[in-house]
Protein backbone atom coordinates (compact mmCIF):
# COMPACT_ATOMS: atom_id res chain seq x y z
CA UNK A 1 0.00 0.00 0.00
CA UNK A 2 1.27 3.47 -0.88
CA UNK A 3 1.97 5.84 1.97
CA UNK A 4 0.26 9.24 1.84
CA UNK A 5 2.27 11.94 0.15
CA UNK A 6 4.11 14.28 2.48
CA UNK A 7 4.21 18.04 2.17
CA UNK A 8 7.93 17.79 1.39
CA UNK A 9 7.35 15.29 -1.44
CA UNK A 10 4.64 17.45 -2.96
CA UNK A 11 6.84 20.55 -2.70
CA UNK A 12 9.76 18.76 -4.39
CA UNK A 13 7.55 17.56 -7.25
CA UNK A 14 5.96 20.97 -7.71
CA UNK A 15 9.40 22.58 -7.65
CA UNK A 16 10.60 20.17 -10.34
CA UNK A 17 7.58 20.99 -12.49
CA UNK A 18 8.07 24.70 -11.83
CA UNK A 19 10.90 24.81 -14.35
CA UNK A 20 9.57 25.47 -17.89
CA UNK A 21 11.93 22.96 -19.54
CA UNK A 22 11.03 20.17 -17.11
CA UNK A 23 7.33 20.96 -17.39
CA UNK A 24 7.58 20.70 -21.18
CA UNK A 25 9.44 17.35 -20.91
CA UNK A 26 6.82 16.09 -18.46
CA UNK A 27 3.93 17.12 -20.72
CA UNK A 28 5.59 15.38 -23.69
CA UNK A 29 5.82 12.19 -21.62
CA UNK A 30 2.25 12.50 -20.32
CA UNK A 31 1.02 12.76 -23.92
CA UNK A 32 3.11 9.71 -24.90
CA UNK A 33 1.08 7.44 -22.62
CA UNK A 34 2.19 4.26 -20.94
CA UNK A 35 4.56 3.35 -23.79
CA UNK A 36 6.74 6.36 -23.05
CA UNK A 37 9.32 7.68 -25.47
CA UNK A 38 12.96 6.94 -26.20
CA UNK A 39 15.19 9.63 -24.75
CA UNK A 40 16.31 10.49 -28.29
CA UNK A 41 12.72 11.25 -29.31
CA UNK A 42 12.29 13.51 -26.28
CA UNK A 43 15.53 15.30 -27.17
CA UNK A 44 14.36 15.74 -30.76
CA UNK A 45 11.05 17.26 -29.66
CA UNK A 46 12.76 19.55 -27.17
CA UNK A 47 15.63 20.56 -29.48
CA UNK A 48 18.06 20.76 -26.54
CA UNK A 49 21.52 19.21 -25.99
CA UNK A 50 21.64 15.70 -24.53
CA UNK A 51 23.44 16.95 -21.42
CA UNK A 52 20.70 19.52 -20.74
CA UNK A 53 17.98 16.91 -21.21
CA UNK A 54 19.82 14.52 -18.90
CA UNK A 55 20.03 17.20 -16.19
CA UNK A 56 16.29 17.90 -16.35
CA UNK A 57 15.33 14.22 -16.54
CA UNK A 58 17.40 13.54 -13.42
CA UNK A 59 15.27 16.03 -11.45
CA UNK A 60 12.06 14.38 -12.68
CA UNK A 61 13.49 10.96 -11.82
CA UNK A 62 14.68 12.07 -8.37
CA UNK A 63 11.21 13.34 -7.47
CA UNK A 64 9.52 10.19 -8.77
CA UNK A 65 7.58 11.95 -11.53
CA UNK A 66 9.13 9.86 -14.29
CA UNK A 67 10.84 6.52 -14.77
CA UNK A 68 13.40 5.22 -17.23
CA UNK A 69 13.85 1.72 -18.56
CA UNK A 70 16.68 0.44 -20.70
CA UNK A 71 15.55 -1.70 -23.63
CA UNK A 72 18.71 -3.00 -25.30
CA UNK A 73 20.49 0.22 -26.35
CA UNK A 74 17.43 2.47 -26.00
CA UNK A 75 16.49 4.36 -22.84
CA UNK A 76 12.69 4.73 -22.53
CA UNK A 77 11.29 7.61 -20.48
CA UNK A 78 7.81 7.33 -18.97
CA UNK A 79 5.54 9.38 -16.77
CA UNK A 80 5.04 7.80 -13.36
CA UNK A 81 1.24 8.04 -13.46
CA UNK A 82 0.87 6.85 -9.86
CA UNK A 83 3.06 9.76 -8.72
CA UNK A 84 1.08 12.17 -10.88
CA UNK A 85 -2.19 10.91 -9.38
CA UNK A 86 -0.69 11.16 -5.89
CA UNK A 87 0.32 14.79 -6.43
CA UNK A 88 -3.08 15.73 -7.86
CA UNK A 89 -4.79 13.92 -4.99
CA UNK A 90 -2.60 15.71 -2.47
CA UNK A 91 -3.52 19.09 -3.98
CA UNK A 92 -7.25 18.31 -3.93
CA UNK A 93 -7.48 16.25 -0.73
CA UNK A 94 -8.45 19.05 1.61
CA UNK A 95 -10.53 21.10 -0.78
CA UNK A 96 -13.24 22.93 1.15
CA UNK A 97 -12.86 20.94 4.41
CA UNK A 98 -13.28 24.14 6.39
CA UNK A 99 -15.93 25.81 4.28
CA UNK A 100 -18.44 25.39 1.53
CA UNK A 101 -17.33 24.30 -1.90
CA UNK A 102 -17.17 27.01 -4.54
CA UNK A 103 -18.57 26.46 -8.00
CA UNK A 104 -15.51 24.81 -9.48
CA UNK A 105 -14.82 24.84 -13.20
CA UNK A 106 -14.67 21.46 -14.90
CA UNK A 107 -11.28 19.84 -14.68
CA UNK A 108 -10.81 19.27 -18.42
CA UNK A 109 -7.34 20.18 -19.66
CA UNK A 110 -6.84 23.35 -21.67
CA UNK A 111 -6.40 22.95 -25.40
Amino acid sequence: MDLPMTLEQAAAQLEALGNPTRLKIYRILVRAGAEGLPVGAVQERMAIPASTLSHHCKRLLDTGLMTQERQATTLICRTNYAAMAGLLGFLAAECCVEGSAPDLPTMSPPR
